[in-house]
């Protein structure tokens, strides 16, 4: 392109800007929560009928059942890929399960450990990127050194994470987001899961944080199919080494759902024996009504259809504004994800954290750039998670033109700068 023409792309962009800040515009592509339709389809979930007791007639009113109720474990075991004695179902965070997870591991000695991970100089957790920024900053909060690892289409850079488990006994766990990540919607490849069950790691005592949020969050009529973690790490002598979260959180209710945690016999022995120091039983009555509400496995994939439904036209919104207005432009591409929560747009590098500034000041509320990445902290500065669940469809189409103008905007000037400057 040449001078004058990148010149009058820039104007043309600039006119549209303004355009945009003169609509007055306040819409939220924030963060990936449930629509308020989602949330009223899973309103059967407040129902409760009959006696509140479990199928083996324990009163769910009092103490006790520290691993949950069998009957909503044998709901979720299948797509979480659990056995269900091997699965335990708590509260209504999985957030909260990692968190604990990690504290447990530095506070305790996790099986195979030979010391508390607090008592390790320089423990470090591997972290796929673009990937989930609350994963981040829990390690950030307890002083974990995060190193980036590059995503591919397959998931991690195996060769990258292979390596580093390998050399450094320091390197204690991955966090991973198997199914449809956040924020690229990959699915990790058959061979990428059995190259983290089987490679050899110098910690005997490592992990993979193995956080399955969006299992059943499927956008097309065929779901995405996952290698089973649990049972490749098994044949390969590291059956310790996942720890799986799951949660009902954008299912039913996301203040008020089930969180499970999944692994092998003797990490399942390592987080009861902490966990009854905490708590005498997670809300079991909570439990009950989601037993009721989506009755089996085959009730779950049937209510997440009905989730589809209300989801996907946003996610098709998405792509056909984004194809529609850069498109060709070569600047920015971004993911068409098969499920989950996310879209990631990748703009031309130095560009995304004004993008999202010049979309705050039109009245659009994108995550910040640098929240894919550890730190927040993306070297690239390319990175922008696009979260379209939460709003109306209007609200999508107006915050996606939107947001297209934004990056024509910077993109073109950043393009016209470089132009001047090599002139």
């Amino acid at each position: 392109m040449s001078v004058d023409e990148l010149v009058g792309q820039v104007e043309r962009a600039r006119r549209d800007y303004e355009a945009l800040v003169a609509e007055g515009l306040k819409l939220d592509l924030t963060r990936g929560k449930p629509s308020p339709k989602q949330l009223d389809a899973a309103n059967g979930v407040l129902n409760l009928s009959g006696d509140p007791v479990g199928a083996d007639g324990t009163d769910l009113r009092n103490y006790g059942g520290l691993t949950g109720l069998p009957e909503v474990r044998a709901i979720f075991a299948p797509d979480l890929q659990v056995p269900v004695d091997q699965l335990v179902a708590a509260g209504n965070s999985s957030l909260e399960l990692m968190h604990d997870a990690i504290v447990f591991a530095l506070l305790g000695t996790v099986p195979g450990a030979e010391q508390r991970w607090v008592d390790v100089e320089g423990i470090t957790f591997l972290c796929p990127v673009p990937g989930y920024d609350r994963h981040f900053g829990i390690c950030e909060r307890y002083g974990i050194k995060m190193v980036p690892v590059p995503m591919t289409p397959d998931g991690p850079d195996m060769d990258v994470v292979e390596r580093l488990v390998a050399e450094d006994a320091s390197v204690k766990g991955i966090w991973c987001v198997p199914k449809y990540s956040n924020p690229d919607g990959t699915v990790y490849s058959d061979e990428t899961v059995r190259r983290l069950a089987a490679m050899p790691t110098a910690a005997p005592d490592f992990r993979i944080f193995w956080d399955n949020a969006y299992a059943v969050h499927h956008l097309t009529d065929s779901p995405a199919q996952l290698a089973d973690i649990l049972a490749l790490s098994a044949e390969h002598g590291n059956a310790d080494r996942p720890f799986v979260f799951g949660s009902s959180s954008k299912i039913t209710f996301a203040g008020a759902g089930v969180a499970f945690f999944g692994s092998s016999p003797a990490n399942i022995e390592w987080w009861l024996s902490h966990t009854v120091k905490r708590s005498i039983g997670p809300d079991k009555i909570n439990q009950l009504r989601h037993v009721q509400f989506l009755r089996d496995a085959e009730g779950l994939r049937e209510h997440m259809r009905t989730l589809a439904e209300l989801i996907r036209p946003k996610f098709d919104a998405v792509e056909k504004i984004l194809s529609a207005e850069l498109g060709g432009t070569g600047l920015a591409t971004w993911t068409t994800p098969a499920g989950g929560y996310f879209v990631s747009l990748q703009v031309p590098e130095g560009c995304a954290r004004e993008v999202v500034a010049k979309a705050k000041a039109a009245g659009i509320a994108i995550t910040p750039a640098g929240a894919t990445h550890p730190y927040g902290d993306d070297p690239t500065d390319s990175f922008i998670r696009i979260a379209p669940t939460f709003p109306e469809l209007p609200e999508v189409e107006s915050a996606m033109v939107g947001l297209a103008t934004c990056v024509r905007l910077v993109a073109s000037e950043k393009l016209l700068a470089q132009q001047n400057a090599q002139a």
